[in-house]
This record gives C-alpha cells, sequence and structure tokens, in this order.
C-alpha cells in the first residue's frame, strides 16, 4: 500500500472495502499521518517564505539609507545594540547552515525572491497534495462509518 514518494497509496473503494474494519483503520491513520505532515510542511513553508519577504523589505529600507546613519544591530529578537550604517552597497546573505555569502544589494534582492518564488511554488504543489489526502481520509472516514453501521446487529 505504499507509493513511490514514501507515503501510504489510498486504494480504490472498492478494494478497500474488502478489508476489515481494523486494517480499514490502519489506513485512515496512515492517512491522517500523513496529512499531519502536510500541513507542517506548509506552515513550515509559509514561515519561511515570511522570513524572505521580511529580509526583503529590509534591503529595500537599507538601499534607501545613507552611509553613516546610526540604527539598533539585532542581536537577538530582543537585543539591540547601537550601530552605524558603514556600507549600504553590500550585504552578508544567511545562504543556510551557518555560510553566509557577501552580495551586493540587488543581488541579495534576487536571492530572496527566488527563495520566496520557489517556496509558494512548493507551497502550492503541497497544497494539491494535501486537498487529496484530505480528500482521501474522509472517504476511508465513510468507509469505517459504513463498516460500524454493517457490523452493528439488524433490530
Amino acid at each position: 500500500m505504499a507509493d513511490g514518494q514514501g507515503g501510504v497509496r489510498v486504494l480504490g473503494m472498492e478494494e478497500l472495502s474488502k478489508l476489515s474494519l481494523e486494517q480499514i483503520r490502519q489506513v485512515k491513520e496512515q492517512v491522517d499521518a500523513e496529512l499531519n505532515l502536510l500541513q507542517d510542511s506548509l506552515t513550515n513553508i509559509r514561515t519561511a517564505a515570511n522570513r524572505f519577504e521580511m529580509a526583503a523589505k529590509a534591503l529595500n529600507t537599507l538601499s534607501q539609507q545613507p552611509a553613516g546613519k546610526k540604527l539598533l544591530v539585532p542581536l537577538t529578537a530582543s537585543l539591540y545594540v547601537p550601530g552605524k550604517l558603514e556600507n549600504t552597497g553590500k550585504v552578508l546573505v544567511d545562504v543556510g547552515t551557518g555560510y553566509y555569502i557577501e552580495k551586493t544589494l540587488p543581488d541579495g534582492k534576487d536571492y530572496c525572491d527566488r527563495k520566496i518564488n520557489f517556496l509558494k511554488e512548493n507551497h502550492d504543489k503541497l497544497v494539491e497534495v494535501a486537498a487529496e489526502k484530505r480528500n482521501a481520509s474522509e472517504q476511508v472516514t465513510m468507509l469505517v462509518q459504513k463498516k460500524l453501521q454493517q457490523s452493528l446487529p439488524a433490530k
């Protein structure tokens, strides 16, 4: 019942209806687990895209500032130190796992824009997959209910 992408391939309704109630419940649990994982991934992608959008806005603001301007430099989310803007033409870009690359301001903006587009494309693909999984989960839920009703003794 596994598909080629590491997930559970939901059988057709006819095939599922041949399974025992316990087997159908196991399929439901697997589909729900995959749906939860997809939802977590969507949240992570949205968070990352928001960070890159904030970085792009910061670069736009930076490009409009003169050299020598006094500002507060964030050390953590709640700790700032006073600083002075020396060079508005170059920025250090965090490319992951502790690596930074010096880029010009336009190259930094381009990097952020490319990352935002990449994340949005992946987000859109995951939304489609999540919708399919949600539909599969609903179908399996209906089948479980149907099997339960069939197993009840008739009055």
